[in-house]
């Protein structure tokens, strides 16, 4: 009997090793007055791939659905166009017509560095981030705007510029709300994220090529506000996705003429 105990226990260890399912029936027959157990063993092999399935959903099931997250990412790299808006118009006023832009040249890029957050749910987190937003304005026409001058001001230039790019370099800090499905069977999911972002101003440039001149840089704020504040947008799906951000105070300070002229801009997002 004890050889019978030790027997079964070694099969048990087997059958446990190679993922097999055993169920065991245990019958009681009378013969001559007498009972008679009687036990039948059915051994089903589950295959590997069923057993590593249940791992997998096991440990989908188990994963956290809350908690802190820190540290250095490269994330919501954001690809698109610039737009302005004078006081509710996608057309410049004339005093700000010196600003006339080509449209498919004129570029917003920025990207996110770090990150701080909350995930509440599965479904649900709020993130604090920081990174770098560029806002890039193609000129159309042959102009210099000034450096360290009191207002806004340019000068017209008798020389034509290949390139005249009046650009901006902000320091962006914004405060996601993102909203997400579960993962579908690909691993992917939907994403639709919303919040408020500041902005920090970091520097200014203008940047200009020329036969006469060649290639020049010239760098000064150019009074572009100091701080700036908007509220962003993303929807997308998997890794890529659609941005949409808007600020609410004016590009420029301390220049009257310029008062009321906003930003806008749309386009591609990557790395959510």
């Amino acid at each position: 009997m004890k050889r019978l105990m030790i027997a079964a226990l070694l099969c048990g260890a087997a059958n446990l090793g190679f993922a097999q399912k055993v169920t065991t029936v245990t019958t009681t027959t009378t013969i001559n007055g007498k009972d008679t157990i009687v036990s039948t063993t059915t051994d089903t092999k589950v295959k590997p791939r069923l057993v590593f399935k249940a791992m997998r959903d096991s440990l989908r099931h188990n994963r956290k659905s809350s908690g802190f997250n820190f540290g250095l990412t490269f994330a919501r790299f954001d690809l698109g166009l610039t737009t302005l808006i004078d006081n509710g118009s996608f057309t410049l006023s004339p005093k700000n017509d010196f600003l006339s832009y080509r449209s498919w040249k004129s570029s917003n890029v920025g990207f996110d560095l770090l990150q701080f957050g909350y995930r509440f749910t599965p479904n649900f987190k709020v993130y604090l981030s920081g990174g770098f937003d560029w806002m890039l304005l193609r000129l159309r026409k042959d102009i210099t705007i000034q450096r360290n001058a009191p207002v806004l001001t340019y000068v017209n230039d008798t020389i034509h510029f290949s390139k005249n790019r009046f650009s901006s370099t902000y320091l962006r800090v914004p405060l996601s709300f993102e909203f997400r499905t579960n993962e579908y069977s690909n691993g992917k999911r939907f994403r639709f994220i919303v919040g408020p972002e500041a902005g920090i101003l970091l520097g200014a440039r203008v940047k200009q090529i020329s036969d006469e001149r060649g290639k020049q840089k010239l760098d000064d704020d150019y009074h572009f506000a100091k701080v700036r504040y908007g509220a962003f947008t993303r929807i997308g799906y998997g890794s890529a996705g659609l941005f949409a951000k808007y600020y609410f105070n004016d590009m420029f300070e301390n220049s009257p003429a310029q008062e009321g002229l906003k930003n806008f801009a749309v386009g591609l997002t990557f790395g959510f």
